[in-house]
């Protein structure tokens, strides 16, 4: 019998979260206990999954006594805190936030890209934010066979990763604008923003909060998130990270220069083969990755593959995937994954 592990999910009521826990039972990872914590507002509610009902456990430093596995999903503020908590109690941390993707110490994982990088850690493990890591999947191979010179990205962004309040908002607010009514928006771009915009059959062009040059820090996150997991430290990247009126499933148009010929067949043919890729890049039949496809699934779907003529080495790149899954959760339970397979 192969060995079991005790495993924590914090933020167990979150959309990550509640995800988190649906993707281990999927998997079949081989858990003997599994312990759901939350705020104390959720502390002693019933979460049923996989035909047993848990309860809410409130989050303290006490929580992860005999965990091996603490799967975080709560905010930087939470992980800052209690990720160090939970790794003096001997767990391992995967944390899905953004507090220690860029320290230099914590691997920034995506097993199709950088799985041994997983071996380094110290304790935490960080999962990257969720458009770099379909973005990177995509990369990776083409990197493999013609070293990357450049890289544009422009992101379509599914409001669930702004958290249920917002898809419920969006939800609202497009069945307001069909009968009529006045439209009072809250959650996008964030929660106590100077300003708040309807989402709902618009678009807007900002993801977290602007920095001092005019990029919002999610592009930040993305230029060196890239970097960092594929390992090229001066690689150029741009992006631009815009919030669109879908629930679910991210979409990527990426934009890469090589330093040599790569033809589109070519790209293809890497793609076609490439883990955790599935490639839909058929123009005359009008095949090509779109969100409602790639929700639920954990595949990053590539499509609308064509050469950049206005540079020697260009391609363009279509990269959909589904923000809570592989995004998030799934990518999350692969690193733990690769631990327990070592």
């Amino acid at each position: 019998m192969s060995k079991q592990y005790s495993v924590a999910v914090v933020g167990a009521t979150g959309m990550v979260g509640q995800k988190m826990i649906e993707v281990l039972i999927e998997r079949d990872f081989p858990f003997k206990e599994l312990k759901l914590l939350a705020s104390s507002r959720s502390a002693n509610q019933k979460i049923e999954a996989g035909g047993q009902y848990y309860t809410i456990e409130e989050l303290t430093a006490e929580s992860f006594a005999g965990v091996e596995f603490a799967f975080f999903s709560a905010g930087g503020d939470i992980s800052k805190v209690f990720a160090p908590e939970a790794v003096k109690h001997g767990a391992v941390v995967i944390d899905n936030s953004n507090a220690f993707r860029m320290d230099p110490t914590v691997p920034l994982v995506v097993p199709e890209v950088n799985p041994d990088s997983v071996f380094e850690h110290k304790g935490i493990i960080a999962n990257p934010n969720c458009s770099t890591i379909q973005m990177v999947v995509a990369l990776k191979p083409l990197q493999d066979a013609v070293p990357i010179k450049r890289v544009v990205a422009a992101t379509y962004q599914a409001v669930s990763g702004a958290g249920k309040e917002a898809v419920d908002e969006l939800l609202e607010h497009s069945r307001a604008v069909l009968e009529g009514r006045l439209v009072i928006p809250e959650r996008i771009p964030h929660k106590g923003a100077k300003r708040n915009f309807q989402l709902a059959f618009n678009c807007v062009p900002q993801i977290d909060i602007f920095v001092e040059d005019g990029y919002c820090k999610e592009e930040i996150k993305m230029i060196n998130e890239t970097r960092k997991i594929m390992g090229l430290p001066n690689l150029p990247v741009t992006a631009t990270t815009v919030r669109v009126p879908v629930v679910t499933s991210h979409s990527i148009a990426v934009n890469v220069e090589f330093t040599g010929p790569l033809e589109a067949a070519e790209a293809r043919a890497l793609l076609s083969r490439a883990p955790g890729v599935v490639l839909l890049d058929d123009p005359a039949g009008l095949s090509y990755p779109m969100p409602l496809q790639a929700a639920d699934d954990d595949a990053v779907f590539v499509g609308r593959i064509r050469p950049d003529h206005s540079v020697e080495h260009g391609l363009n790149l279509w990269v959909v995937s589904d923000n809570i899954r592989k995004g998030a959760a799934t990518n999350s339970i692969q690193i733990a994954e690769l631990l327990i397979n070592k």
